[in-house]
């Protein structure tokens, strides 16, 4: 997933708590100025509101992350090209104890598997970033 958490009090806005999430929990200090905008407000599984923050962090090569490993597993990253590739796109369906259908993407690479709101905000962010091909 994202880096991401509650808005603390000090946060002044969403923006202000995607920054210092991703400084907490990957040691990447992101500039403001880096931040392109905020995606429409998404709700969680657990009725939280999620405002997903997009930034560009540059060149993956020249970033030197430090994961917090209480709060960090693993580290991946996609490759626009390979999120656009028809291959490494599907879809899930999913159903609820009240027969509730309903079906959300999936990003495939791998041992990896890119689900649930991760997903939803990929799938969001690949929508601006290349309207048309996706």
């Amino acid at each position: 997933s994202f880096p991401g958490g509650r808005r603390d009090p000090a946060d002044g806005d969403a923006v202000a708590t995607a920054l210092r999430e991703t400084r907490e929990e990957l040691g990447v200090a992101v500039a403001p100025s880096s931040v392109w905008g905020q995606l429409r407000t998404l709700p969680d599984r657990h009725g939280m509101t999620v405002a997903p923050v997009v930034a560009n962090l540059g060149p993956l090569e020249a970033l030197t992350l430090n994961p917090n490993p209480d709060e960090v597993e693993e580290v991946f990253t996609l490759p626009l090209a390979h999120l656009l590739r028809e291959e490494n796109q599907g879809y899930t369906n999913f159903r609820t104890a009240s027969g509730y259908g309903y079906t959300l993407p999936v990003f495939l690479n791998g041992p990896h598997k890119v689900w649930g709101l991760t997903a939803i905000v990929t799938e969001l962010t690949l929508e601006l970033l290349v309207p048309g091909r996706y």
